[in-house]
């Protein structure tokens, strides 16, 4: 089985001991048929710091872009992030959204940056990555607004109703389910990874963060994208194989 995670941050994990960490990770999520990861960025300083390691595995492809809660840490800067995403282990602009959850600057800055990001990936031939926190709507308003490239976009770990994530299917997005598709009252997010068709739908982790039962509460590993992979297959009535070969 090949078991593709199509969103991790690896760029958590310890700087000092990068490469050491990472091969670990690799290995442990081979082990778990995880043959593929998509390492993602929040910011651009991180990004580069984490790219000579990172970049060294072949089996891990890389996303670069600046988040809605990062902003204040780092404003955007169109110049260097063009520069990072013409990389050729770089595949997608991400992650860039909307978080209304934190939010501590004005909706408006967010908004503006999301928009610019969206358009650099659409001029450049990307995929683009979307988190949205408390904020699906006015997310789903910007992108049917600046519109999806021929690549299309992620949303990722996806936490909306049937009913939407049918909606941004329409715009040209996929739907990425993380390990939340198996918390027990995630109802909506089971409903939509059960109907939405196949080939519209990603997985992944978002390691470290919101490991899957039966690991909830401990610190997420990309291995785990199995969990994920064998949640869908049972609410599908499908083999994990199958839910395996079409997210990839």
């Amino acid at each position: 089985m090949f078991i593709v995670d199509s969103h991790c941050h690896l760029d958590a994990l310890d700087y000092e001991n990068l490469h050491k960490d990472i091969a670990d990770v690799v290995a442990k999520a081979n082990a778990r048929d995880v043959k593929h990861l998509l390492a993602i960025g929040v910011t651009l300083s991180r990004f580069e710091k984490a790219y000579p390691e990172l970049a060294k595995f072949p089996n891990v492809s890389l996303a670069c872009g600046v988040h809605p809660l990062d902003l204040e840490e780092e404003p955007y800067d169109a110049e260097r992030l063009l520069r990072l995403s013409q990389d050729k282990k770089v595949i997608a602009i991400g992650e860039i959204g909307l978080d209304y959850y934190w939010m501590e600057d004005p909706k408006e800055i967010q908004i503006d940056v999301f928009k610019r990001q969206i358009a650099l990936s659409k001029k450049h031939n990307l995929p683009f990555v979307v988190h949205t926190r408390d904020a699906l709507e006015d997310t789903y308003a910007v992108i049917k607004e600046v519109g999806v490239g021929p690549r299309g976009g992620i949303m990722h770990s996806y936490s909306g109703s049937l009913e939407m994530a049918q909606k941004f299917v329409d715009l040209g997005m996929m739907i990425s389910f993380s390990g939340v598709v198996t918390f027990k009252k995630a109802l909506d997010v089971q409903e939509a990874a059960q109907k939405l068709p196949l080939d519209k739908i990603l997985v992944e982790t978002d390691a470290p963060y919101l490991a899957p039962v039966p690991k909830r509460g401990r610190e997420n590993r990309t291995g785990y994208t199995r969990y994920v992979v064998d949640k869908i297959a049972e609410l599908r009535g499908l083999t994990s194989e199958e839910v395996a070969r079409a997210t990839y």
